[in-house]
């Protein structure tokens, strides 16, 4: 028979029991921050840096994985395309030139043209446009026009004479990396048959007026005196490395 004395007594195997006045004394203990328990405030910032950590990690791995090509490009599907569906050249023509281009004038002209009604406000009816254009034009000598008996050579082979054609001046090639439209002005009439079809050579008839203006300029330019003057000096110093001593160079009337 037990004695009364062993009967609740705590020992090393059975600790003590908790009574009621230590259950409801633990209770009142606040719990000890840093725990990480459920209800610790610091465990929702935790497991977002926990996410953000994976999260950056598995963009670096597909980035790395990228770089090294295993992946294919991921490329925009609404990106801009090109698609040149241009013929292929066709040769229509070869000559063979003949020419020997002495001289080359560049020029640089202005075309201001007004087209407009009479007793017809500019607002409604007005076309006017400023055109910078710029082209260069060639003077050459065409060798070709040589005919027989235009060289002559004197007896002893120590002098020559030659008659070439008159110098050309070339067709107008206007630059249109160097041309532009400074201004223009349109009435409302001129903009609304824009909109309906509009005239598709208006721009071409202001590139013809330049290159008019840009030959005009070259005849009085004296480009093709220079162009004399230099082909006599070409053909003097070689046919002198030939061993003629007197080169006489002349031109005919075109």
């Amino acid at each position: 028979m037990a004695r009364d004395g062993d009967i609740n007594q705590p020992t090393r195997e059975f600790p003590e029991y908790p009574t009621g006045e230590s259950l409801r004394a633990r209770s009142d203990v606040p719990p000890e921050p840093g725990r990480g328990g459920p209800g610790s405030p610091g465990a929702p910032a935790r497991g977002l840096l926990w996410v953000l950590g994976a999260a950056a990690l598995a963009v670096v791995v597909l980035l790395g994985v990228q770089a090294t090509g295993l992946l294919p490009d991921f490329r925009n599907p609404f990106a801009k395309e090109q698609t040149d569906r241009s013929q292929p050249p066709l040769l229509k023509s070869i000559r063979d030139l003949s020419r020997y281009v002495a001289a080359e004038g560049n020029f640089q002209v202005v075309v201001d043209v007004q087209k407009d009604r009479r007793n017809v406000p500019d607002f409604l009816l007005n076309e006017r446009t400023l055109f910078v254009g710029a082209g260069r034009i060639e003077a050459y000598v065409d060798f070709a026009k040589i005919g027989d008996g235009a060289v002559v050579v004197s007896d002893d082979g120590k002098s020559v004479e030659i008659k070439l054609p008159a110098p050309q001046l070339g067709e107008t090639d206007l630059d249109m990396d160097k041309s532009y439209v400074f201004a223009e002005q349109r009435g409302l009439i001129n903009r609304l048959n824009d909109l309906v079809g509009g005239d598709p050579n208006r721009q071409q008839q202001v590139y013809q007026l330049a290159e008019d203006r840009i030959t005009a300029a070259a005849r009085d330019s004296g480009l093709t005196a220079r162009a004399e003057e230099n082909t006599r000096k070409m053909l003097e110093g070689l046919l002198r490395s030939l061993g003629y001593q007197k080169v006489t160079v002349t031109y005919t009337a075109s």
